[in-house]
């Protein structure tokens, strides 16, 4: 079994850190229009590590039990 992390492990993180990156500009954005538009993107990165989570629950459950 790998003691590493895999892709998408990996890409849950990222898409999460990014996610609040842009939220915090969405916060300090100076106009709606830029606002909505940080929030959309952030609404997408948080989707995006969804499917990575979901992957990588996925592929725990098909991994065989090792003593």
């Amino acid at each position: 079994m790998a003691s590493h992390p895999t892709l998408d492990a990996e890409l849950v993180v990222w898409w999460e850190c990014e996610a609040e990156r842009l939220e915090s500009l969405a916060a300090s954005a100076r106009f709606g229009f830029m606002r909505r538009h940080y929030a959309r993107k952030a609404a997408a990165a948080r989707a995006r590590a969804q499917v990575s989570r979901l992957r990588e629950q996925a592929r725990a459950e098909t991994r065989p039990a090792t003593a």
